[in-house]
Parts: C-alpha cells; sequence; structure tokens
C-alpha cells in the first residue's frame, strides 16, 4: 500500500470550520448504574428544581477518562467506592435552567458497576443530601421528582440486559498529559 500524501487545496469546509471559534460542545457528564440485592444506589440532591434524584453521576473533568471521571464522582457523592464492569449507554439530552433560562445539552455515558468500602466519614458533594437504595418500582414512582430523563431510562435499559465492555471506551495518553 502506498501512503504517499499528495498535495492538494484546503478543503472549503475547513475555512468554515476555522471561522467557528464558538463551536457548540455538549457538556460531557458519566453516572452509575449500582445494584446491590435488588436495589440500586442514587443520591437525592438539592437542585434549583428543589430536591431530586439521580444516579451518581457529574461532569467529566479536564485530565481524566471516563471511566476515572466515574469512580471519582460516585466517591465523592455516595462515599461508596466503585468498580465499573460494563459501559450501559450513552445519551443525549436537551435542558433549560429554570433560574437562568440557559440552554444546556448533556453527553451522558452511563456505566455499570459494583460498590466496594462505604467511607461514612466522607462529606458529600455539596448539594448532595444523602445516598439512597430504591427498588426499581420505588425509582418508577417517584417520575417527577428525577433529575433528568436517563435517571429511569438508564436503569430501564440496565435492566433490560444493555452492556458493553469497557474496551469500547478509548481515552488517549494525551489526555492524561498536564496540558501544555
Amino acid at each position: 500500500m502506498n501512503c504517499k500524501v499528495e498535495d492538494s487545496k484546503p478543503s472549503p469546509g475547513l475555512a468554515i470550520i476555522a471561522a467557528m471559534p464558538n463551536r457548540w460542545k455538549p457538556n460531557v457528564t458519566v453516572a452509575a448504574i449500582v445494584e446491590r440485592e435488588g436495589r440500586f444506589l442514587f443520591v437525592e440532591e438539592n437542585t434549583a428544581d428543589g430536591l431530586r434524584l439521580n444516579n451518581p453521576a457529574g461532569h467529566l473533568d479536564p485530565g481524566e477518562s471516563p471511566v476515572d471521571a466515574c469512580v471519582r464522582e460516585v466517591l465523592e457523592e455516595t462515599a461508596y467506592d466503585f468498580e465499573p464492569t460494563a459501559l450501559v449507554g450513552v445519551y443525549l439530552n436537551r435542558f433549560r435552567r429554570t433560574r437562568t433560562g440557559d440552554d444546556i445539552t448533556y453527553l451522558r455515558i452511563t456505566f455499570a458497576g459494583s460498590v466496594g468500602a462505604h467511607h461514612a466519614w466522607r462529606a458529600l458533594d455539596d448539594g448532595i443530601v444523602r445516598a439512597v437504595w430504591l427498588t426499581p418500582d420505588e425509582l418508577r414512582s417517584c417520575r417527577a421528582r428525577h433529575r433528568s430523563p436517563f435517571v429511569l431510562l438508564s436503569l430501564e435499559d440496565y435492566l433490560g440486559g444493555r452492556r458493553m465492555p469497557l474496551d469500547v471506551i478509548h481515552t488517549d495518553a494525551s489526555v492524561l498529559q498536564p496540558p501544555r
């Protein structure tokens, strides 16, 4: 196979991309589905819309992989160690903030896994009232309190057997390097 690169004119599409300094980007978040004895781990959190239920979840931070972000978020929000074992799904939704009216899009990567040690001495993240273990029926009965449509959808996907191996997610080593 010949890998010779030929000289060519720049694509007109490249000029358009270069002229888009404020390109739209979704907020990337991670979430966990954690089952123990038929119950699932959720958090109650104070939001601008009142007390809501959510999966242990949060934003992907610079310099971390989605898997590492999920491990960190579960610990910060529930005080449990978490070991991801599978990818449940990737979800996209749009949300308008009640307080500001901001139009925000979230790309959520949801993992299934198991909990380890509970560190009861740890303070939970700001806004998190408590970690709570619920059955699927208990979660279904309070849909109006869900933080997002993905709280229940990702649980239903998990209950339906949706699992993908973690090796379908790739994080290049460049992500883990300090910025230059």
